[in-house]
């Protein structure tokens, strides 16, 4: 089984109401996914209780079978328009760690 953790910074030129409004729809977007890709245990994206103290504004944490799955995950079409779609337009900063568990 396979983490696969992503933190993003959004948009520094955002309003406080358009990163909330970004944070939900990428939330809505990722969560999506479950049952969608093949391989994809579980997937669940952090918006809310973010303390002051962090320099992140979103959580991924998702669960993958292997790496083969991982890969896959990255290239799905469901995966790629929520990356490309709402991901993407809305970030500025990505930090992944995948881990093997």
């Amino acid at each position: 089984m396979i983490k696969h953790i992503i933190l993003w910074k959004l948009r520094s030129e955002m309003s406080a109401s358009e990163k909330q409004e970004a944070a939900k729809a990428i939330k809505s977007g990722l969560e999506s996914l479950q049952g969608q890709v093949p391989g994809l245990v579980d997937i669940h994206v952090r918006i809310d209780g973010i303390l002051d103290s962090s320099n992140a504004d979103i959580m991924l944490d998702s669960t993958l079978l292997s790496e083969e799955a991982l890969k896959g995950y990255a290239v799905h079409p469901a995966h790629v328009a929520v990356a490309n779609g709402v991901v993407r337009p809305n970030t500025e900063l990505r930090t992944c760690l995948d881990y093997e568990i």
